[in-house]
């Protein structure tokens, strides 16, 4: 039985990056109906950051050489790293389940926002291998960064949780589903570019429904 962790990072309770991981989430649960299905709002129930405690941890995971997640425990030696690992362990609990990681994130200043960046932080450890587990991202852009638009050089956003997944979590499959050019709906200087919008937005809605039938 596969299992779908669903992630939202967007600061809007009504957004498309919410929307398009929603309609992949949909999808998935559809095709796969015995399935597990897990739901963490990243923005409305902020993950903390990491503290010195968590960095303690971390140390002594690179110390001993482990790379078993199931054995961190065995490593808290304080009362301050016991509290920092009950932070870490449902959220790495919930990954550890999942077959399927599906983000729904915007692009906030050419990259992603802190409350994403907060739960990549509390689950990350050295030496990690998520193996099979697939990612899927959905997005939300204002402009656009698709290669060859004047702005591709400043996305952040996919180029860094790509290289992310790869680095981290030896996960080299990622895919990106992005819609661009969002700020045609409210900024008036690119309201000739809504058409633009519209059809990346139709094609990313699309492109959500049909991959969650792979999955």
């Amino acid at each position: 039985m596969s299992t779908l962790l669903h992630l939202d990072a967007s600061a809007r309770t009504r957004s498309i990056s919410r929307e398009l991981s929603g309609v992949f989430a949909e999808a998935w649960r559809a095709q796969n109906p015995e399935g597990g299905y897990r739901y963490r709002d990243l923005a409305a129930d902020p993950v903390p950051f990491i503290g010195a405690a968590w960095t303690e941890l971390c140390d002594a995971v690179l110390g001993q050489q482990t790379t078993d997640l199931d054995r961190l425990e065995e490593l808290v030696g304080t009362p301050e790293q016991a509290a920092a690992l009950a932070i870490v362990r449902p959220l790495l609990d919930e990954v550890l389940a999942a077959d399927v990681i599906l983000i729904g994130t915007p692009m906030y200043n050419y990259s992603i926002p802190a409350s994403l960046k907060a739960w990549l932080d509390q689950v990350t450890f050295p030496r990690m291998s998520l193996g099979h587990r697939r990612f899927v991202v959905t997005t939300a852009r204002g402009g656009a960064y698709a290669p060859g638009a004047p702005k591709a050089a400043f996305d952040y956003q996919e180029r860094f949780l790509r290289d992310f997944f790869a680095g981290h979590f030896a996960v080299h499959d990622t895919v990106f589903i992005n819609a661009e050019l969002a700020n045609a709906r409210q900024d008036p200087a690119l309201a000739h570019l809504r058409d633009k919008h519209d059809e990346s937005y139709a094609l990313a809605l699309e492109a959500a429904r049909d991959l969650a039938k792979e999955y």
